[in-house]
C-alpha cells in the first residue's frame, strides 16, 4: 500500500475512511474538513465541489484495488506466494479504508447510470477473478468446490476487519503484517492447502 503524499490524497483518505465508517456516502463536508485537518476551502481549492470530492474518492478506490491485486500478475513469485501477498494486501487495505464495501454497494446501485460507477465493478470483478484463478491453482479445485472455497477465503480476510475493528481474534492482531500473513496461510491450510 503507497503512502500519502498530497493534501489532495490525505482528503481522499479521510473521506474514504468516512464511507466505510458511516456505511453511505453521506458524509458532511464539515466532518471530512476535521478528520483531514484541514478547512473548507482546501476541498473547494481540490475538488470544487462535494460531488467531485467523491468522483475523486471512486477514481482512488480504483487506483487502490488495482496496487492491491498487482502481486496477482508477478509470475515470478511461486503462486502461493503471489495469493498470500494479494490477500495480505487486501486486509490492509481493508483495515485502512473500511469504506470499500459502501463503495461496492454505491456502485452496484449506480453502475447503469454512472460510468464511474460500471468501472469499479467491472475492475474489481476482474481483479476478483484473477484471485479466485489463483486460489483455484493453488488448492488443485473447480467448479462448486472452488466457489465455497472461493467464498470462505474471501470472507475470512474481509469479515474480521468490518468496521475496521478486527474482531473475534483475541490472540492475533490482524493489525499487524506478520500476524495477518500467520493468518493467511493458517486459512489456506485450513482449504486444504498444505506448504
Amino acid at each position: 500500500m503507497r503512502e500519502l503524499n498530497s493534501i489532495q490524497e490525505k482528503i481522499l483518505d479521510k473521506t474514504l475512511y468516512l464511507i466505510g465508517k458511516t456505511g453511505s456516502f453521506n458524509v458532511p463536508v464539515r466532518t471530512i474538513v476535521k478528520e483531514a485537518s484541514v478547512n473548507v476551502s482546501a476541498i473547494n481549492y481540490y475538488f470544487g465541489t462535494k460531488e467531485n470530492l467523491f468522483i475523486k474518492v471512486k477514481e482512488f478506490y480504483i487506483e487502490n484495488t488495482l496496487s492491491a491485486y498487482q502481486m496477482i500478475d508477478d509470475t515470478t513469485l511461486p503462486p502461493e506466494d503471489r495469493l498470500i501477498i494479494a490477500a495480505n494486501e487486501i486486509m490492509e487495505y481493508a483495515i485502512r479504508y473500511p469504506g470499500i464495501l459502501a463503495i461496492l454497494k454505491e456502485a452496484r446501485k449506480n453502475q447503469y447510470v454512472n460510468p464511474l460507477d460500471e468501472k469499479i465493478l467491472t475492475i474489481t470483478e476482474k481483479v476478483n477473478l484473477k484471485l479466485v484463478s489463483l486460489l483455484a491453482e493453488i488448492l488443485n479445485t473447480s467448479g462448486e468446490d472452488l466457489s465455497f472455497k472461493n467464498t470462505v477465503f474471501m470472507s475470512s480476510i474481509l469479515y474480521p476487519l468490518l468496521n475496521s475493528e478486527p474482531v473475534g481474534y483475541r490472540n492475533m492482531d490482524l493489525y499487524d503484517k506478520e500476524a495477518r500473513i500467520k493468518y493467511i496461510k493458517m486459512l489456506l491450510k485450513q482449504l486444504n492447502y498444505s506448504k
